[in-house]
């Protein structure tokens, strides 16, 4: 192939790579306006609410135009709509597919969940705080689709601690209730946490995670230092006991089990 051949053979080559590179670069441009926009929207929203918060303001926010800004988002009902689906029902979505993992244990669960939940949160703090600050402003759609999601996460997260009780992996406490505390120490990190700041995303996710589990965990092996610790373990046995009666009625058929046999469905 002649000299002049294979330039022309590169050049054909770099043409046909181009509109790829543009694409791609395109592309990249498009994600980090939306995220600016996402954030912006997100700071505005909270910190005025949504009435307070003109379509105008995001633009003069993000820099762009009025008419540029359309070019990314519809309106500010359809911002709104995407920024409450990504707090509330992706979230409720991945708490589900990890409450339903049949390969891991109830602790291994409870700690993915709180983790995945802590690291959304550091990462984008103001998106959930508009969600909060705004709810009573919320089309009605928009907040039934949120408050779906909401019980849809209560009810994974229930259902993950009742797993880790009904296993002797948990203590045998009020489910919805420890449910609804490990959540909500979960979701102020949105009003502490600060990019950037003096705490570490992932360090912070890890420490509140297990911070989670080991406040649900039964206290194997674990010595009586005083009269109260041991009252308080006594009590958590026996509230297991109860539990584990209930889930078991006795059938009035078979004879009672007693000794060592007793608690194996086998042994008689």
């Amino acid at each position: 192939m002649s000299t002049s051949a294979a330039g022309r053979s590169r050049g054909k080559a770099a043409a046909a790579e181009t509109p790829n590179v543009s694409a791609g670069r395109g592309t990249a441009r498009r994600e980090l306006v939306e995220n600016e926009i996402y954030e912006q929207a997100s700071r505005l929203f909270a910190e005025r609410g949504v009435a307070g918060t003109s379509f105008q303001d995001i633009a003069d926010a993000v820099g762009l135009t009025r008419p540029a800004l359309y070019y990314y988002v519809k309106s500010k009902d359809d911002l709104l709509k995407k920024l409450i689906s990504e707090i509330t029902e992706v979230s409720a979505a991945e708490v589900r597919a990890v409450a339903t993992r049949p390969d891991l244990d109830a602790a291994a669960k409870l700690h993915m969940i709180v983790r995945l939940s802590a690291v959304r949160l550091t990462a984008h703090p103001t998106r959930f705080q508009l969600l909060v600050r705004s709810e009573a402003e919320l089309p009605a759609a928009l907040a039934e689709a949120h408050l779906t999601a909401r019980r849809a996460v209560l009810k994974s997260m229930t259902g993950v601690i009742d797993e880790g009780i009904a296993a002797g992996v948990f203590r045998p406490v009020n489910a919805r209730i420890a449910a609804l505390g490990v959540l909500g120490m979960g979701n102020w990190v949105a009003w502490w946490f600060h990019p950037g700041g003096r705490d570490n995303a992932e360090a912070t996710a890890d420490q509140l995670a297990d911070m989670a589990v080991n406040s649900l965990r039964i206290r194997n092996g674990r010595a009586a230092e005083d009269p109260g610790t041991a009252i308080e373990m006594l009590r958590e046995n026996l509230n297991r006991l109860e539990l584990l009666v209930k889930q078991r009625p006795e059938d009035p058929a078979r004879p009672p089990v007693t000794g060592a046999s007793a608690g194996d469905p086998e042994a008689t």
